[in-house]
């Protein structure tokens, strides 16, 4: 059985407007052109997955139910638009958290790969032909610890990036490189 190409997206700053610890849907915004982007990714073959950190919780900024609340919503939206993601995973654990039940170290918290790995499982996804996109150097270390060949970096800064990370501005850069891959 052939393995699946599969397009794992961070949440703020390439789904969301990042206004921090966005984490209830009042605080939630739609990244301009974020619809046309996804779909056009799916149309390419892509299965696409939420991946995100969501310190938030351990943080004590809002609630695993506000979090699951704004994912329902968030879904909902993106059906309505055509657009179908296979799964959200979300990592609320932080070692410097205040709620004692999320106030930990995990291997699902980006830049470690526990979330890239869970995706490419339950994607049946070829980690070599699957992109990674993300707006944080954490994001890019988790997808080459998880093995993910390609590693996009959507920023209007220009930092000095590891090897391996391509810097993308907009989401049309993104679709030309995942139509090539």
């Amino acid at each position: 059985m052939s393995k699946n190409q599969a397009l794992l997206l961070d949440r703020d700053g390439v789904i969301n407007v990042d206004n921090g610890y966005v984490g209830t849907i009042d605080r939630f915004t739609f990244m301009p052109n974020v619809f046309p982007f996804l779909r056009t990714a799916r149309d390419y073959g892509y299965r696409l997955a939420i991946l995100t950190n969501q310190a938030g919780v351990a943080r004590g900024y809002y609630s695993k139910e506000d979090f699951e609340a704004l994912t329902e919503h968030m879904l909902n939206v993106m059906k309505k638009e055509s657009i179908e993601i296979e799964f959200v995973l979300a990592c609320f654990e932080h070692d410097e958290g205040t709620d004692p039940a999320y106030a930990r170290q995990s291997f699902w918290r980006k830049p470690k790969p526990g979330m890239v790995l869970e995706a490419v499982r339950r994607l049946n996804a070829d980690p070599e032909r699957s992109a990674f996109l993300g707006d944080r150097l954490t994001d890019m270390q988790a997808a080459e610890k998880g093995g993910i060949g390609h590693r996009l970096l959507l920023t209007q800064d220009l930092p000095e990036v590891p090897a391996g990370v391509e810097v993308v501005k907009t989401y049309d850069e993104v679709l030309d490189l995942l139509n090539y891959f």
